[in-house]
């Protein structure tokens, strides 16, 4: 099968936004529609505390969620890979919740696996409320109908360890054991990361520090991987201003053993037209995160690729002199694009510069 003619990934961002407002509205509401109206679902407020292992689980009376992870993965010959797999909640409408087909949220799984020959991807969507997808916090399941990431032995809350990973499409699948010694890392200011200077936000935490071991199989044939793996766990109402177009996100697993979780946020009009909101967190070997300040991050496309008549910025420049940190990054694989309803690209990317590594990027809105 062509890899461009499998179905896709953060597209139920966008399918259910097309779904409830129609692809002209929800694209006039930033990428995705994440830009409407939140009223009557759950605001995100500074000062909330993140609370382990209850906010592991789902949260339904905000309107969009995801339990998305990656990683970056060698075989046994050295050849470099990249894994994701991701699950996205909406809610259709604010209100109590209910069960079986009444309930007001629609699951979608993503799958992918993507080596620098080749991108495969698949998805796969549930409805709530008749046991089809859902997340359990304690101890950690998430699932959609046979896709799962689950603690089998209970885990710990604070680092969300050891997790089982599975999915598979129509010519490929993957099983992963993921493993981490460290705690999660609080992204933003404690866990709360602001979106727009108009009040737009999500609760957001990571664990970046897993290590992976397992076999991806594409085409019936297999490979033994290892390598590292970074899980994203977010949700909001409103993640994105009205105006803003898109993001460009990194998750950087530096050889030093620190962690860097960087993006910025597209404007498209009004007065910050192109000035994009920028964010990130780095990871010290120590466990601590530290929130970095917007105006020392410098994100510069430096080169592009031709994908689906747009040219997608597939190679950075990324400057923190504050942290003695300048690095040029590249794909894997330049053709990692994901052809959904709302498109976008994501894949494995390595860099060097004054530091080394490898992570992921996601750039949507483009």
């Amino acid at each position: 099968m062509s890899d461009r003619t499998i179905p896709s990934r953060r597209v139920f961002l966008g399918g259910l936004a097309c779904l409830t407002l129609g692809w002209r509205a929800a694209a006039a509401q930033g990428f995705a529609g994440l830009g409407r109206d939140a009223a009557g679902f759950a605001a995100v407020t500074p000062g909330r505390p993140l609370l382990f292992p209850a906010d592991h689980g789902a949260h339904p009376d905000y309107r969009i969620e995801w339990w998305y992870l990656t990683a970056n993965l060698t075989d046994a010959q050295g050849a470099a890979c990249g894994v994701q797999w991701t699950l996205f909640r909406q809610a259709m409408r604010p209100g109590p919740q209910q069960d079986g087909w009444d309930n007001p949220q629609i699951w979608m799984g993503h799958a992918a696996v993507t080596r620098a020959d080749t991108h495969r991807y698949t998805e796969t969507f549930a409805r709530g409320g008749i046991g089809q997808a859902g997340v359990d916090a304690n101890p950690f399941h998430a699932w959609i109908d046979a896709w799962q990431m689950a603690s089998p032995l209970g885990d710990e809350p604070m680092r969300l360890s050891p997790l089982q990973l599975k999915a598979s499409g129509p010519d490929f699948d993957y099983t992963l054991r993921l493993e981490a010694s460290k705690p999660l890392m609080l992204e933003g200011d404690n866990g709360y990361s602001v979106k727009s200077e108009r009040g737009q936000a999500s609760y957001y935490y990571s664990q970046p520090n897993f290590t992976a071991s397992g076999a991806i199989t594409i085409d019936d044939k297999h490979a033994d991987v290892s390598g590292l793996a970074w899980l994203d766990h977010e949700w909001s109402s409103q993640p994105l201003a009205a105006d803003q177009a898109g993001w460009d996100w990194f998750a950087l697993h530096l050889a030093t053993g620190e962690k860097l979780m960087l993006f910025q946020l597209r404007q498209t009009q009004g007065k910050s037209r192109g000035k994009p909101a920028v964010a990130g967190n780095w990871l010290g070997r120590d466990g601590r995160s530290t929130a970095l300040a917007p105006e020392g991050i410098t994100m510069t496309p430096m080169a592009t690729t031709d994908i689906a008549n747009r040219a997608i910025p597939t190679r950075w420049r990324i400057a923190i002199p504050g942290r003695g940190f300048e690095i040029e990054s590249s794909p894997l694989n330049p053709q990692s694009w994901m052809g959904t309803s709302f498109p976008y690209w994501e894949g494995p990317i390595h860099f060097d510069g004054t530091h080394k590594g490898v992570g992921y990027l996601e750039m949507t809105g483009y």
